[in-house]
């Protein structure tokens, strides 16, 4: 019977570990980056 290759394995869950931290970072910046900015010129409400 052949052994386990646990060093594949860790290998695998790392990159999905790394993938899901990635994805959450664009999640998380994404709609910040949407919002208009506080320092655009706004007309003033007279």
């Amino acid at each position: 019977m052949a052994k386990p290759n646990y060093t594949f394995e860790k290998r695998q869950k790392e990159l999905a570990k790394k993938r899901k931290k990635e994805e959450k970072r664009l999640r998380k910046a994404g709609p910040a980056s949407e919002l208009p900015p506080d320092d655009a010129p706004q007309s003033p409400a007279v």
